[in-house]
């Protein structure tokens, strides 16, 4: 008798704001996927930052992991034998992570099958990546939408002169939902209008 094949699901690169925003479809009461756009998504790759987490004592075996990569949070539940594979995953650490999606009291959250730690760097390859995805399909924005993110990138090199200046990196991160290539556009703008300048390449400062 031939074995039979196991198909596994395609672990979706996403970030975590478009697993939130997703719809869970529960088949009587057991996750069947989460709903996005035309997508059925069972598995997700995720990169983040553990911002928290927590370890049952005694003898229920179980880890909480708060997964946080700018666009949202979600958790990641290791149970019984897993907690001793993923037992060295700590706090402060930036990690890939490959699992299975769950839902449970309303809660959607991660199982893990495979955790790597990563530089902080692959959070802003990451969104870059899936920034690119996006804009292919999105449609082009209107000119008030460029001038209030225009605005914002100002806003943010103007808060940081008490640090000296800003990485551009930063700024990238740190406006969540504004696409790296509006972003750029406008920062070249502001300094051919020299509004900003750039102290060395990647940094910027306001000229006040």
């Amino acid at each position: 008798m031939p074995e039979q094949e196991f198909k596994r699901h395609i672990a979706y690169k996403l970030r975590v704001g478009d697993i939130t925003i997703g719809k869970p479809i529960i088949d009587g009461e057991r996750f069947s996927f989460l709903e996005l756009g035309d997508k059925k998504i069972v598995r997700v790759n995720v990169v983040g930052n553990i911002v928290d987490r927590y370890q049952s004592e005694g003898e229920s075996k179980y880890i909480s992991l708060t997964l946080d990569d700018g666009s949202g949070q979600i958790r990641l539940k290791i149970f019984g034998d897993n907690v001793e594979k993923f037992k060295d995953i700590v706090q402060g650490q930036t990690i890939l992570v490959i699992g299975v999606l769950r839902s449970f009291n309303n809660e959607t959250y991660i199982s893990p099958e495979i955790i790597k730690q990563m530089d902080p760097k692959y959070l802003l390859i990451r969104k870059l990546e899936n920034e690119k995805n996006k804009t292919k399909d999105a449609p082009p924005l209107e000119q008030n939408q460029i001038i209030a993110i225009k605005d914002k990138i100002l806003e943010t090199i103007k808060e940081s002169e008490k640090d000296g200046g800003i990485e551009i990196d930063s700024i990238i991160m740190n406006l969540r939902e504004s696409s790296p290539e509006i972003i750029n556009q406008e920062i070249k703008r502001l300094l051919e209008e020299g509004i900003i300048f750039e102290p060395r390449p990647g940094k910027l400062r306001w000229l006040g």
